[in-house]
């Protein structure tokens, strides 16, 4: 058994015993509202005791936990991705024994027939030139450093050439909600006056919610200042944990927050309006009033990221699909699904069933890039083909397990690094193909003896300069 405290971090996964309070479990589902927790439901390894003080009785140790078991998937996750990229290195490690191989067959066997050794000799390392393949090998390391490099110029950190490379087979795009597609922080979005006017309702919620550290509180009090709403004289003010926040202005109690609040202050259904186009909006409703009467409803969201429609469209311009993974809940993940306009939009999904979905949509469509920023989307950010971490309010987590980072949060730098990634790719392909087909001329012209060891020398060498150039306009164009 342990307590929890107003403000700190729950140790371990457990189920409350006693005690009723708001968790901010962002860390671990991705919700953006603090969740009411009571008697009897399970609360989380690493999410945040808001306001009230709860008594819980441990279900794992730490080994067990949520937190751990997130580290343990991102481990694996990195493990298995870590393998297929071992392909990259085949190509060297089978082509240049053959090469070898062959030459020293054309030097070892020619004598047994009565040919001159010093003949084939010529004509072997004629071959070895002709077989050199530099221009093959660098073909992809200059595209790609350039493509690093002009990247990094842009805001983007990219890990490594792979992970380069990996971009620009991108076929769909998966998102975190809360964070990513959105701001992580709730706005006050609508003011509904009921009895009295707008300006009276922010100030009679500002009054009370001053005293509040409730995430939602400071949304009004945001709001409030920076309209300059009047700040009433407020006293003996308490926090209802689970329910909202009272306080006494002049004469009388005020209320500020859920419609179960107002029920039991003695309200009844009938006497309550209806909010269910707001909560249809994925908003959170908060009723301010007295015993006496309501005077009206704020309704707060989080707010969507400025670019995230834009960033969808130009993926959508590529062909490339977009699909949201949140574990925020199903109307709320909606409601910013439709307006961003998003392809697919997958709700209330834990750490591990990203990562199951993560294998669906590869399975579906092909490469997978993962954007998150949380210490829940570190295991599919390491187990996406290409995992895209916001650097500047990322967790640490979710940074370390990612390919790549967006230096200044700009989810338009995810449709720019995919469209590089794109651009790589294509120039690294006309380079092998150059190469390919320079290896194809030379080395048949070397076997018949058509060509000298200067002529070699001076194709083989032109054919490098020319996948280097040609590699180098990644990082100017």
């Amino acid at each position: 058994m342990f307590i929890v405290r107003p403000g700190e971090a729950i140790p371990t996964d457990g189920l409350i015993v006693r005690g009723r309070s708001s968790i901010n479990e962002a860390s671990v589902t991705g919700e953006s509202i603090p969740v009411d927790k009571k008697e009897g439901m399970k609360v989380f390894a690493a999410t945040i005791n808001q306001e009230g003080v709860l008594e819980v009785r441990a279900t794992a140790a730490f080994k067990d936990n949520t937190l751990s078991k997130m580290i343990r998937l991102v481990e694996e996750a990195q493990e298995q991705k870590g393998k297929t990229q071992l392909f990259i290195e085949q190509f060297g490690r089978i082509y240049t024994p053959l090469v070898l191989f062959g030459a020293l067959f054309l030097i070892a066997i020619p004598p047994l027939f009565g040919v001159s050794t010093l003949h084939w000799a010529t004509r072997v390392v004629v071959l070895l030139v002709a077989a050199a393949p530099c221009a093959l090998v660098m073909s992809t390391p200059v595209a790609v450093a350039a493509g690093i490099g002009r990247a990094g110029r842009s805001g983007v950190l990219i890990k490594g050439g792979v992970h380069l490379e990996n971009l620009g087979k991108v076929k769909v795009v998966a998102f975190d909600k809360t964070g990513t597609l959105t701001a992580g922080k709730p706005v006050l979005t609508d003011i509904i006056t009921l009895n009295g006017t707008e300006s009276e309702v922010l100030s009679l919620a500002y009054s009370v919610e001053r005293f509040s550290e409730y995430p939602l509180a400071r949304a009004i009090i945001e709001k409030a200042e920076g309209v300059g709403a009047k700040d009433l004289e407020a006293t003996n003010f308490s926090a209802i944990a689970g329910y909202g926040a009272k306080a006494k202005i002049g004469d009388k109690i005020v209320y500020v927050g859920k419609q179960e609040l107002f029920r039991r202050a003695g309200y009844s259904s009938q006497s309550i309006p209806p909010i269910e186009n707001l909560t249809n909006e994925g908003k959170t409703v908060m009723f301010v009033g007295t015993e006496e009467s309501i005077a009206g409803i704020i309704a707060i969201r989080d707010v969507i990221r400025p670019q995230a429609k834009k960033t969808v469209e130009e993926l959508h311009d590529m062909g490339v699909k977009v699909a949201m993974l949140t574990g925020d809940n199903e109307v709320a993940a909606k409601v910013i699904a439709k307006e961003i306009g998003m392809d697919e939009v997958r709700a209330e999904l834990k750490p591990e069933n990203k990562i199951k979905v993560i294998e669906e949509l590869r399975g579906r469509y092909g490469f997978v890039a993962m954007v998150g920023d949380g210490i829940n989307d570190a295991p599919s950010l390491a187990r996406a083909d290409v995992g895209i971490a916001m650097g500047t309010v990322g967790a640490d987590a979710a940074i370390e397990a990612a390919d790549i980072a967006l230096i200044t949060d700009d989810l338009t730098k995810v449709s720019y690094a995919i469209k590089l990634g794109k651009r790589v790719r294509d120039i690294s392909t006309q380079n092998i193909t150059f190469s390919l087909v320079i290896l194809g001329i030379l080395i048949p012209s070397a076997l018949i003896g058509v060509l000298s060891v200067a002529i070699t020398v001076f194709f083989h060498e032109a054919s490098e300069l020319l996948a280097v150039a040609n590699g180098l306009r990644v990082g100017r164009g």
